[in-house]
């Protein structure tokens, strides 16, 4: 079986690697996906974009490997779109447009429920079966055969969980993996690693990245110790200083306090303010909001973001009651989802 394969996110091949151990050695993946498993049409590292003005800069070459794509689907079996919504949609619609009976399956959904609330009509016009790895999530669809709670991914390629708070000396940095959220978090997570001398300073770097890279992008990193092992050097940290993203549900679910930070560009801040009317941003405090509880950890934005706040959480959070929310979010999840998704695909 030729499936075509559209990840662009970091996470979303990490999702990726582990539904690949559920599918037969038959399956081949062709498309955009990590280089690991297998030979993608481009480099991974070419295509992080993060926020609309760097999507604008692209916009060329991201309708150039849409037509690509929607080429090389003519002799796939069937497609799987992973997360990535604005580029992923339109190109479900080409796909649908081209090759009406060609299954198309969506796996790590866009988040409707958070804006642009219209992209169900569009997931559900295009796609096949859609699965989702949000308890609350079909409560939005009107084909509710269409969609299916596949669980979460996280909970399959979590390992090792924290069942007690303990005092490791070790503190994890995780600024994001695209370029403009490691520039921004750096120098505050620098200066965060000065005021704690006595502290072994983690700094998780993406496998990725090579090091003229990380030289270019990171700056002095000669006071951390350097780890790609994120879920490992969680369950060893005592404490974390961690980016918007995967990273805060990962740390969630683990058992691992921690701080949320974002900087993000000011324009794209102010636009995606402008259409996300949530609560909060991390998908632990989210979902915490829908079972009707307060938010699991901090969160800080922009300007908000800096060493004094970052290191007040530190010092003030309430880590046990930190771990006890932890074991509430994992009975949420429930279980993982790259089985369940496995089977849909080889069905």
């Amino acid at each position: 079986m030729k499936i075509l394969v559209s990840a662009l996110e970091t996470s979303s091949n990490i999702h990726l690697k582990e539904l690949k151990k559920y599918l037969s050695d038959e399956v081949e993946f062709v498309g955009v996906f990590d280089k690991e498993l297998g030979t993608p049409l481009y480099d991974l590292t070419a295509l992080a974009i993060m926020g609309f003005i760097d999507a604008l800069k692209k916009l060329r070459f991201f309708f150039k490997l849409r037509d690509e794509l929607v080429e090389l689907a003519k002799d796939c079996d069937k497609v799987l779109l992973m997360d990535s919504s604005g580029f992923n949609l339109p190109l479900a619609k080409k796909l649908k447009e081209t090759y009406p009976n060609k299954q198309i399956i969506y796996y790590i959904l866009p988040q409707a429920w958070a804006w642009k609330k219209k992209r169900v009509e569009k997931l559900q016009a295009y796609c096949t079966k859609l699965c989702s790895i949000i308890p609350f999530e079909e409560e939005l669809y009107t084909k509710k055969d269409l969609i299916t709670y596949v669980g979460h991914p996280l909970l399959d390629e979590i390992k090792h969980f924290k069942q007690t708070y303990e005092k490791t000396n070790k503190i994890i940095y995780m600024p994001g993996s695209r370029k403009t959220e490691i520039v921004n978090h750096m120098p505050v997570f620098r200066q965060i690693v000065k005021e704690l001398p006595n502290k072994e300073h983690i700094l998780i770097i993406p496998s990725k990245f090579d090091q003229e890279y990380i030289n270019r992008v990171y700056g002095d990193i000669s006071d951390f110790t350097i780890s790609n092992d994120a879920h490992k050097s969680l369950i060893e940290a005592e404490f974390g200083f961690i980016c918007s993203g995967t990273a805060t549900l990962e740390a969630s679910l683990i058992g691992t306090p921690f701080v949320m930070s974002y900087v993000a560009k000011k324009l794209d801040y102010f636009i995606g303010r402008l259409f996300v009317k949530l609560p909060y941003i991390g998908l632990a405090n989210i979902f915490f909001d829908k079972m009707g509880k307060k938010a699991i950890h901090k969160e800080f934005f922009q300007e908000e973001v800096t060493f004094k706040n970052l290191l007040d959480e530190y010092h003030n959070m309430n880590k046990e009651n930190f771990l006890n929310n932890s074991k509430i979010l994992r009975e949420y999840l429930k279980n993982g989802s790259s089985k369940n998704v496995a089977q849909i695909i080889q069905n």
